[in-house]
C-alpha cells in the first residue's frame, strides 16, 4: 500500500513536472520576399482581321454619299499594375495621316467581360488625329481580360467634314495605333 501510495506521489509529480516542462509552439513566424513588377500591356482584338468602309453612291443626283455603318469588330484589352505613386493610366488613340474631307471617329464603350480591378473609363467619342487623343482614363491595377467580348469595345466611324475635299480613291489604308501611358 505505501508503495502504491509513493508510485502515486511519483506520478503526480512526474506529470506535473512533465506538463511544466513540456510545452509546444503556439504561434511562429516567417517573412516571405513578394516582388510584383509594374505592368503596361495593351493589344486590339480580333488582331489579325483589318477594318474596311466604303462609302455607297446615292441613287438619286442631288443625294449625299452613305457613310458606312459604324464598326463595331474591335475589342481593346489591357493589363495593368501599378506602384501606388504612379497616377492612374490612360489609353490615346492617333491615325498615322488623315483623309481630306473626312473625320474619322472613336468612341470606346464601357469595358465589359471577364476583367477586375480599377478598369478605365471612355472619355467619350472623340475625332482622331496624327496626334494622341485620350479615349479611355483612370485605369489603376485592372485587367480587361483577354480577346473579344472583354475589354472595351471600339466604335469606329467615318464622317464627312468638307465635301469639295473629297477626292476619289480605291484603297487608302489608315493605321491607327493605340497607346496606355501613366
Amino acid at each position: 500500500m505505501i508503495f502504491n501510495s509513493i508510485q502515486f506521489v511519483f506520478g503526480v509529480l512526474l506529470f506535473f513536472c512533465g506538463t511544466f516542462f513540456l510545452s509546444a509552439q503556439t504561434s511562429g513566424n516567417r517573412n516571405i520576399n513578394i516582388n510584383l513588377s509594374e505592368v503596361a500591356l495593351l493589344d486590339v482584338e480580333p488582331s489579325m482581321t483589318a477594318i474596311s468602309f466604303s462609302f455607297l453612291a446615292p441613287t438619286e443626283a442631288g443625294r449625299p454619299l452613305t457613310i458606312p455603318a459604324v464598326n463595331t469588330t474591335k475589342w481593346l484589352n489591357y493589363t495593368s499594375a501599378k506602384k501606388t505613386t504612379t497616377p492612374p493610366r490612360f489609353v490615346t488613340a492617333q491615325i498615322d495621316q488623315s483623309f481630306a474631307g473626312l473625320f474619322v471617329k472613336l468612341q470606346a464603350a464601357a469595358a465589359t467581360g471577364s476583367g477586375g480591378g480599377t478598369l478605365g473609363t471612355s472619355a467619350g467619342k472623340v475625332t482622331l488625329t496624327t496626334s494622341p487623343t485620350t479615349i479611355i482614363t483612370g485605369i489603376g491595377g485592372a485587367y480587361t481580360g483577354n480577346g473579344i467580348n472583354n475589354g472595351h469595345l471600339l466604335n469606329i466611324s467615318l464622317e464627312i467634314d468638307d465635301y469639295k475635299k473629297l477626292v476619289q480613291t480605291t484603297s487608302k489604308i489608315i493605321t491607327i495605333t493605340y497607346t496606355i501611358s501613366n
